[in-house]
């Protein structure tokens, strides 16, 4: 199929604390959040003056696919929009339609299958079709990448450079956690999120020469009487303390920039109770910009525009379809004001 575009997708984050509040007010927008969660969250943005990392990462990983596909084609113009803060999807679209862009792919900076990481993106991009009116141009989201080769080696690579920043007498007993957003237990029965993460994690253990490591859990945010996906990586790191352990490397394969989630969370929470337990803490880089990320960006768009490519994964699931099925992760039902908005981003 012929596409003149590149759309990059991503969650949004302020730039600084006047920003704070309307960007929490956007992505909570209709959820019936208490708001003192929200003053909560406003927090850990407060901590680092109101700008989330995310916002530079798409534009230095936009400045990196640009080049990627300038040098290796198809040499297609990269915009970038937004689910909750400026770009906004909505603004992008219509300067597309602006510029005459007809047919785009979209790439989502998240790698797995569940309503929030991906369906939810597939409805924003329709939503912001629908307000950038008739003329707006079809957008073809890619399809999800958690066992596309590079992006396996991009994390086996970061894992392998925290490892080697431990003492070389304790790297043989150091212990891995992966870590991913958690979310409520009815929305990871419906949905593959969960058996993705672990077969990622079985994958990079493996090729590290390593037995399966533990994936655990980050980032709850909802009422204790609501299941969600566990062990919270805290009650981990106190769990292998008890176990003897000396040296942890984080490595949070769930996501695919260093998110606020990964700064707050693991870089500030988890590295002060690593040092409150006497635990040597090496967190380990997302996929960000690693060069074998770009080219599996690259390679998804290459792939998707000849359709009669064969589509790349390893391990033990097949690639996923371009067309994800009508009845896969289905929006949460909301059952509680309580029920919290989930942001595996």
């Amino acid at each position: 199929m012929k596409y003149d575009a590149i759309l990059l997708v991503s969650f949004g984050g302020p730039d600084c604390n006047a920003d704070v509040f309307p960007f929490l007010e956007n992505v909570l927008r209709g959820k019936n959040v208490p708001r003192e969660r929200m003053l909560q969250v406003a927090e850990h943005y407060y901590l680092f003056g109101g700008k989330s990392p995310i916002n530079d990462q798409n534009r230095a990983l936009m400045a990196a696919l640009s080049v990627e596909l300038k040098e290796h084609g198809p040499e297609l113009p990269v915009y970038w929009g937004n689910r909750n803060w400026d770009p906004m999807l909505a603004d992008t679209l219509k300067q597309m339609k602006a510029d005459g862009v007809k047919q785009a792919i979209a790439f989502a900076t998240s790698a797995y299958s569940s309503y929030s990481s991906c369906r939810q993106y597939r409805e924003n991009i329709a939503a912001a079709q629908a307000a950038a009116g008739d003329g707006a141009p079809a957008v073809d989201k890619l399809r999800v990448f958690f066992n596309h080769p590079l992006f396996i080696e991009a994390n086996i690579d970061h894992i392998r450079v925290a490892l080697e920043r431990i003492q070389e007498d304790g790297r043989a007993s150091a212990r891995i956690a992966y870590t991913a957003h958690s979310i409520p237990l009815s929305m990871s029965q419906s949905c593959d999120y969960q058996r993705q993460l672990l077969e990622v994690g079985r994958l990079v253990s493996a090729a590290l020469g390593r037995p399966p490591d533990p994936l655990v859990f980050q980032s709850r945010s909802g009422p204790a009487s609501q299941p969600w996906l566990e062990p919270d990586i805290l009650d981990h790191l106190r769990e292998i303390k008890r176990q003897g352990a000396t040296d942890v490397v984080i490595a949070p394969i769930g996501f695919v920039s260093d998110h606020m989630e990964v700064l707050y969370d693991l870089d500030t929470e988890a590295r002060l109770l690593c040092a409150e337990l006497e635990l040597n803490m090496e967190r380990a880089a997302t996929a960000g910009t690693h060069p074998k990320f770009v080219r599996m960006v690259r390679e998804l768009i290459v792939e998707r525009m000849d359709e009669g490519s064969a589509k790349i994964a390893v391990g033990i699931y097949p690639a996923n379809p371009d067309v994800c099925p009508v009845d896969c992760c289905p929006a949460p039902v909301r059952t509680s004001p309580l029920t919290p908005v989930v942001t595996p981003a």
